[in-house]
């Protein structure tokens, strides 16, 4: 049996993950992401799959953020029938995520037509709603630990932390000599982190394709109340308006929880807090609906059992009070999506507030190259936004312990979980120079390590069980 895994995203990147093994009865793609942050990459979510798509048996994702289930759309307008298999938990936010998605890439095509500002004539958008809604008719939950059997292999979901429903994928292919084992770590989370559960120990495997997003880095020691505080204040003492752009999943309830808990304890003042997202507001009852299931941490609750949060946070789901807001005198907390300040609401907050040298903005997660969050962090003066430049003046702080990625040694610690390290390790997940620094620690542990490119092609080698370079797609 020829056994083979491409990386047809996620290699030399941190976005778009699609990982395909496909062996001699099936194909199977582990995610099916969109590539965000630099135009290049971005691109790349135009052109026709780098794989015939036909020939997919199954698709499997490993949780609901866009990098991972965002092409999905595309794959079924493009032809894809067949089963997408993720966790309940991630079935119900994919809904969530893919149909926003949707609405946003009409509202922005829309917008541009009648701005006059793309190039394209007319613009158009990458999926539209009924995209969205046809691929999620492919959707087939499956419980943590419960095996099933797409493409000829025997898969099953393990807890990965990170967000709700997120999970690594553990693959049993077939072959000559016995079963090989491939485990998909997906995004890994952090231990003890707030709200969400801890990784599940990493099991014997042959491979494992590792996410090493935050490979490079170790996440600030400074407690999240250390961090936050200090700023946080003095925002507050400038009566300034606080934008903090977060991910309307898993990054909005965080922050909210963490905002809310500091003030119960009189380390902040009681100043409003908004969550201006209809996505975080859904996304919110999801949680809340889990809490106590044995996925969430069910003392996150203000009750046990009870809401996520109390009545005092505000959420808001229409356009016109999201353009209230703006109005409202400070001190104040506004919550928006997008994190990486890619697209969504927050960018009409970000139009009002960046220019005011009283207001604060709170980076509070990874900002992928080619977003203006990444460019604000590497002090850009100007943000590009709707064909306009505006001036960077106001306050701005990145916070890294908000962070729902394991950190290297947090990575480290997990690979240290297996009963004996995996002998091959692919580093997916990551820009360059984290995918390198990961790579020195686990040869250290006599790991064999692989810093796949985009399109690169694997072939299983069954007597050493290693795998060679099978070309390129």
């Amino acid at each position: 049996m020829v056994l083979q895994l491409a990386f047809h995203g996620a290699a030399g990147t941190v976005t778009g993950s699609r990982f395909l093994l496909s062996h001699d009865d099936g194909e199977l793609l582990v995610d099916c992401g969109l590539f965000q942050g630099l135009k290049d990459l971005r691109l790349r979510n135009w052109a026709p799959p780098s794989f015939d798509v036909r020939r997919l048996d199954a698709v499997v994702l490993t949780h609901a953020h866009i990098d991972h289930s965002g092409y999905l759309p595309r794959l079924v307008r493009d032809g894809y029938r067949g089963p997408v298999y993720c966790t309940p938990a991630t079935a119900e936010l994919a809904e969530v995520l893919l149909l926003d998605a949707a609405r946003l890439q009409e509202e922005d095509a829309d917008y541009a037509n009648r701005k006059g500002f793309s190039k394209h004539h007319p613009a158009l958008p990458l999926f539209t709603e009924r995209d969205a809604e046809n691929a999620l008719r492919h959707l087939r939950p499956v419980s943590y630990h419960q095996w099933f059997e797409p493409a000829g292999l025997r898969v099953r979901f393990r807890q990965a932390g990170h967000i709700l429903g997120a999970a690594s994928v553990e693959a049993l292919a077939p072959g000559d000599d016995g079963a090989t084992t491939i485990v998909f770590s997906g995004d890994l989370g952090r231990y003890d982190a707030p709200l969400h559960l801890d990784p599940e120990p990493l099991p014997k495997c042959d491979t494992l394709v590792l996410d090493s997003t935050y490979g490079d880095r170790l996440h600030d020691p400074a407690t999240l109340e250390e961090q936050l505080r200090g700023p946080l204040l003095a925002a507050i003492r400038r009566r300034a308006t606080i934008l903090i752009p977060a991910f309307a999943v898993a990054r909005a309830q965080v922050v909210t929880l963490l905002l809310r808990k500091l003030m119960d304890e009189h380390k902040l003042p009681e100043i409003p807090i908004h969550v201006d997202s209809p996505m975080a507001v859904d996304v919110t009852r999801i949680y809340n609906r889990h809490l106590g299931r044995h996925e969430l941490d069910g003392d996150a609750a203000t009750r046990p059992g009870g809401p996520l949060f109390p009545h005092t946070v505000s959420f808001h789901r229409t356009v016109e009070e999201s353009q209230r807001l703006n109005d409202l005198p400070g001190p104040r907390i506004i919550i928006s999506s997008s994190g990486m300040l890619t697209g969504g609401r927050v960018l009409h907050h970000l139009r009002r507030h960046l220019a005011n040298p009283d207001s604060l903005i709170v980076l509070v997660g990874y900002q992928a190259a080619g977003t203006r969050g990444r460019a604000l962090m590497e002090g850009a003066p100007t943000l590009r936004m709707h064909g306009e430049d505006i001036p960077v003046r106001c306050h701005w702080v990145s916070i890294e312990g908000l962070s729902a990625h394991a950190d290297r040694d947090g990575i480290l610690d997990w690979v240290r979980t297996a009963p004996r390290p995996p002998q091959t390790v692919f580093l997916a997940h990551g820009e360059p120079s984290a995918t390198a620094m990961l790579g020195d620690r686990l040869r250290a542990m006599k790991a064999r390590t692989i810093a796949p490119k985009l399109g690169d092609r694997y072939a299983f080698v069954p007597g050493s069980r290693t795998w060679r370079s099978a070309g390129r797609d």
